[in-house]
């Protein structure tokens, strides 16, 4: 009896041991994998050495005759979110074609993809935004417009050695309404793009 007791007790240390080390390293690792990401609309026209800046805007369309909308924005989030929260922040501006504006605020992160980092550019781009690795990649998050409605905001990064099936520029619901057509950013023009930066 005595020797299954010292059993018992040496299996119960070993037990407590092997929690007291998971509970150390899960947290280490979760928070190792945690992506720190920053999202602009921005200013360039696409062709370096131009630089890239904040400060710009994109645009979508809705289907059937509606209305075009413009949005300017930037913003950071955390992914994949911790403790049920993606610590999304930003927003920006919105107007659309038939004269309506205002501004929105991000209020949550509903996804990430990460699509890798930015293939380089001969010569290579000005970055004024951000010290961070240029990702692309799609990121879709929840935003609050000023006037009570409700939407999802889907930024797109198509940029250098990007994988098709990105978008670049952005797409977004209001209320009932989809602005899912989004033009391909004209070459030269300063409208219609968008970065991210991992930190």
């Amino acid at each position: 009896m005595r020797i299954r007791t010292r059993y018992w007790g040496l299996g119960g240390l070993l037990a407590l041991a092997a929690t007291l080390v998971l509970l150390v390293a899960l947290p280490s690792s979760a928070s190792g994998s945690a992506q720190h990401v920053r999202w602009d609309i921005i200013s360039t026209t696409g062709v370096p050495p131009g630089p890239l800046n904040p400060g710009g805007h994109a645009s979508a369309t809705a289907p059937n005759g509606g209305d075009t909308i413009t949005l300017t924005g930037s913003g950071t989030f955390v992914a994949p979110p911790s403790a049920g929260s993606s610590a999304a922040t930003g927003g920006g501006t919105w107007t659309t074609s038939s004269g309506a504006g205002g501004t929105y605020t991000v209020t949550g992160l509903v996804s990430w993809v990460n699509a890798g980092p930015q293939g380089p550019t001969t010569p290579p781009f000005i970055d004024n935004i951000d010290h961070g690795t240029r990702v692309n990649g799609t990121a879709v998050l929840r935003i609050a417009f000023s006037d009570g409605s409700q939407g999802v905001l889907t930024i797109g990064c198509h940029g250098p050695g990007a994988p098709p099936g990105i978008f670049e520029g952005i797409a977004t619901t209001k209320g009932f309404t989809t602005y899912y057509t989004v033009p391909a950013p004209a070459p030269g023009v300063d409208a219609g793009r968008t970065n991210f930066h991992v930190r």
